[in-house]
């Protein structure tokens, strides 16, 4: 039944994909084939040939070794404070400085040219076998490490040119995968302190996002295909980051920073404002009574109690998660998740569309850790589906980061923001169900 459910919910986001396409005549089916068979190919890999796995796990080890160094940073800058046995696990100290420092090491490989050799290989092989020009799949396979902002500046030189088509490629290209700098922080999130644990996440959200990359380019040629002739020729841009090595370094800790500073302040508003809102729904939950003269016009039963008794305590109270829940349930039952755990994934792949992925992995991470989500399938199906920054302040991100680069473009990205984001969240939907199927 999880393979049967898997097909039917790739159909059914393949279709979904179909009924949105600007022009259904222009779909190349062949592509999409392709990439499909593309993401069976290197998740079956990982999961199921030792050598592939080995490789993977050796990288997600590396990740999770850079979290350690990181360690050593921020124990020389905040002493005891980054003892976690002493003070529990700080937010603010244990996890942001890792995007910091990760910023910092990927900077210094671009800068290097180690990057983009390891970018070239993947878009050669997508390239070769979708088809598609040289510069959109350099993106899409520059977002596996880097951001949706950081990755165009490989082909930097061709944004001006791009077409409608490429430019949605490489928006939904970023909205589909996940920065090396905040994988660094889920890995901490889901892993906690076992290192096996961390292993295994990191190992599962490097497929993610490898095998977003060729569902992204896929979704967003069905939703615009390619008209126009383009070029297929691979050409990495040769522009560096920083002067030399320790500048580029600089430069990296720097953006890092920025990075950091903007996910805390992010993590504060939308948390007190979820709060907010789920106290008011709260209320509104409760019992209340309209009384005049002693005597009793209208009582209202409240729905808390019967909320808390039909989730099994999964929700106490009416509250935001619980609406999330509710509206995207039928979302987790396509991707393959059981039936005991649908509210409460629902809720998660809700906070991830309409806030962002790092508040849903942090949740993810708290379920994990008290207890309360305790299938490991379903924690690992929903890692897949919330591997992409594909939610609603992307788009202004990108309009302003890409935007930047390509000035003549901004009228392109803003018009075709929002589909970039649903293109962007079915190519994770799609490589969930791949998922799903396998594990």
């Amino acid at each position: 039944m999880h393979v049967v459910r898997g097909l039917l919910g790739i159909a059914a986001f393949v279709g979904l994909a179909f009924l949105l396409s600007e022009n259904r005549r222009a779909i190349v089916w062949r592509n999409v084939a392709t990439a499909v068979g593309l993401q069976f190919l290197f998740a079956a890999l990982v999961l199921y040939f030792a050598p592939a796995r080995a490789v993977i796990e050796w990288v997600g080890g590396r990740f999770v070794d850079l979290l350690g160094f990181t360690g050593e940073g921020v124990g020389l800058l905040f002493g005891s404070l980054n003892d976690k046995s002493k003070h529990g696990v700080l937010f603010a100290i244990q996890i942001l400085p890792s995007i910091i420092f990760f910023s910092a090491f990927t900077s210094m490989l671009y800068y290097l040219g180690i990057l983009q050799k390891v970018v070239y290989g993947f878009a050669w092989i997508m390239s070769k076998t979708m088809r598609l020009s040289g510069s959109e799949t350099l993106s899409a396979s520059a977002n596996i490490f880097l951001g949706q902002t950081e990755a165009p500046f490989l082909i930097k030189p061709y944004l001006p040119a791009m077409t409608r088509s490429e430019m949605l490629t490489i928006m939904v290209g970023g909205m589909a995968t996940i920065a090396g700098a905040v994988m660094i922080a889920y890995i901490a999130f889901l892993g906690g302190d076992s290192p096996e644990q961390q292993v295994l996440f990191a190992t599962h959200l490097i497929t993610a996002s490898v095998i977003n990359a060729p569902a992204g380019l896929m979704i967003s040629k069905m939703l615009l295909p390619q008209t126009e002739q383009v070029s297929t020729d691979l050409a990495v841009s040769k522009e560096k980051i920083g002067t030399n090595l320790v500048d580029a370094i600089c430069l990296g800790t720097t953006d890092g920073l920025k990075l950091a500073v903007n996910v805390g302040a992010m993590l504060i508003a939308f948390t007190a404002l979820i709060a907010m809102l789920n106290a008011l729904l709260g209320w509104a939950g409760n019992p209340h009574t309209l009384a005049a003269g002693g005597t009793t016009l209208l009582a209202y039963p409240g729905i808390n109690h019967w909320i808390a008794e039909v989730t099994g305590g999964a929700f106490k109270s009416f509250s935001l998660e619980f609406v999330f829940g509710i509206v995207y349930a039928p979302i987790a039952w396509l991707l393959g998740i059981d039936s005991g755990y649908l509210l409460q994934s629902g809720a998660l792949l809700g906070t991830r569309t309409v806030l962002n992925e790092f508040i849903s992995f942090q949740q993810l991470g708290a379920l994990k850790a008290a207890g309360t989500l305790t299938d490991p399938r379903t924690v690992i199906i929903l890692t897949y589906a919330m591997c992409g920054f594909a939610n609603i302040v992307s788009i202004g991100i990108q309009i302003g980061g890409i935007g930047s680069l390509a000035p003549n473009q901004r009228g392109n990205l803003a018009a075709l923001g929002v589909k970039a984001m649903i293109g962007g969240t079915l190519a994770c939907y799609l490589s969930a169900c791949v998922a799903g199927i396998l594990v």
